[in-house]
């Protein structure tokens, strides 16, 4: 889209007529609506479901293999198996909200479907699905066994486990991005400026091993076992955590989850006024530092947690600005231009 908003749209508006919607009606679903760039369809038959996603995949990736990586359009699909409730042309219900969430961890050209959905499509289809696990996700009660099939992945049966990354010899650990709980977009920027200021913190001090934010801001809008977590990035232990800024009133709870066995080390929530947010970091911070049982030497306190100054102001307008420049466009790179102004 940055590079050429109008010709994506066209071809996306022309994939839909001509590969998304014509393989639907062929496998007897309909289209409830589009959303955006997403679509919700429903089929009779969970069967006919994941058939159609497997042939639109394979499709798809054939339509774009001249194109490069940055310039294909790649689908993810989500299916799952359950009731729903329908409302005139629309279905909503827990069944819907599980197919959605699938979808967001699905791969890239690939199909994540539920346990359910996998138990009615063992044997009828030419299609390997590789054991994603027992997933949680956002706003479903209870995990969700997940499997996965991409199109390199058709005719060759996975039975190999991923290799685990080695642990370090000091406490590893990875800041996952907190979640925005002030009902306002607008705020993330905020909340992931105070999540990187904490990591920053941490990986000043020399007996942590600490994740970079590249790597653990993938996770961002993500529903994840933190134990997948360790083992995808190599750490023993994560912080995860939530904020809610209102007025001039921040609360942060954060918590400290070792990976192994996802049991809770330490927890605690934070609460202060805008003005004490760089107090409110260095705070959760030293909590963490604490609980893994970290000696800091003499000086280094001094040098990690040194007197900050700026105003809340400028560091909110600072974070706005590097959240605008990180979007890589000429339009928000000029709003950058102006946050960082009034920074200034």
């Amino acid at each position: 889209m940055g590079a050429d908003e109008a010709g994506t749209h066209s071809r996306l508006q022309t994939q839909y007529r001509e590969l998304v919607k014509p393989k639907i009606d062929a496998h007897y679903g309909r289209v409830v609506k589009l959303m955006g760039d997403g679509l919700l369809a429903e089929f009779p038959s969970v069967v006919d479901a994941v058939s159609w996603a497997v042939d639109m995949q394979t499709a798809a990736v054939e339509l774009e293999i001249d194109r490069s990586g940055s310039q294909r359009i790649e689908y993810r699909v989500g299916v799952n198996l359950g009731d729903i409730i329908v409302d005139g042309d629309d279905i909503f219900g827990d069944g819907v909200n599980v197919a959605a969430r699938l979808q967001e961890i699905a791969e890239p050209g690939g199909l994540c479907i539920s346990g359910k959905v996998h138990d009615e499509v063992a044997g009828k289809l030419d299609a390997v699905f590789a054991d994603g696990g027992a997933q949680s996700m956002k706003n479903i009660a209870q995990a969700i066994q997940v499997w996965h099939w991409s199109p390199g992945r058709r005719q060759t049966p996975v039975t190999e486990v991923e290799p685990q990354l080695s642990l370090p010899d000091k406490p590893s650990i990875a800041v996952l991005p907190f979640e925005n709980m002030s009902g306002d977009p607008e705020q993330n920027y905020f909340v992931d400026g105070v999540v990187e200021d904490i990591l920053t913190t941490l990986s000043k001090v020399p007996a942590l091993f600490v994740i970079a934010r590249n790597s653990s801001f993938t996770y961002k809008g993500r529903a994840v076992d933190v134990r997948q977590v360790g083992r995808e990035l190599g750490v023993k232990y994560v912080v995860e955590g939530s904020m809610r800024k209102a007025g001039n009133r921040v609360r942060v709870t954060a918590q400290l989850v070792e990976c192994a066995n996802g049991g809770h080390l330490w927890a605690d929530r934070f609460d202060g006024e805008l003005d004490d947010v760089f107090e409110l970091q260095d705070r959760i911070t030293q909590e963490i530092v604490t609980a893994l049982e970290v000696t800091l030497a003499e000086g280094e306190a001094a040098r990690i947690w040194r007197e900050r100054s700026g105003s809340p102001q400028v560091y909110e307008a600072f974070q706005k600005a590097v959240e605008l420049y990180r979007d890589f466009a000429r339009q928000t790179h000029m709003q950058a231009l102006r946050e960082l102004e009034t920074a200034l």
